[in-house]
């Protein structure tokens, strides 16, 4: 089901609780709200549809990838950039590692480790900083 974007400084700002099998309904509705909003958005995190949960979804070309409990674990190659958010008005500059390695389970709950690089890494990096409750 496509979701509200919140908008709400003070629950984007608490760090996200770990997700389980019981939270399938809230991937499907990342999905869903990342399909409706694919003309101008390339990553969600579950508290961006108000689900305080660590669940992300990313666009990787054609496809919407979930990743549940993310966790980065290794980054390398530091740099500028400058972001905008759906929960948030303007842009910001911030500091992201071209290239990453995260640990996280698929929508199946199946475990993998893999490294990003580029744009890619970056949306997961801003994604994931949503779950942890870091307000570019």
């Amino acid at each position: 089901m496509i979701k509200t974007i919140n908008r709400d400084t003070t629950s984007l700002a608490k760090s996200a609780v770990k997700a389980t099998r019981a939270d399938k309904q809230v991937i499907t509705d990342l999905i869903d709200t990342l399909k409706f909003h694919e003309d101008h958005c390339v990553g969600m995190a579950a508290n961006m549809i108000g689900i305080n949960k660590r669940i992300i979804i990313v666009q990787m070309g054609m496809l919407g990838v979930p990743m549940i409990n993310p966790l980065i674990t290794n980054k390398t190659g530091s740099y500028q950039t400058t972001e905008g958010c759906l929960s948030l008005a303007g842009q910001r500059t911030t500091t992201r590692f071209t290239n990453i390695t995260v640990q996280y389970l698929d929508q199946n709950f199946i475990a993998h480790e893999q490294q990003f690089s580029g744009l890619i890494a970056q949306i997961i990096q801003h994604e994931v900083d949503h779950c942890d409750g870091i307000i570019i």
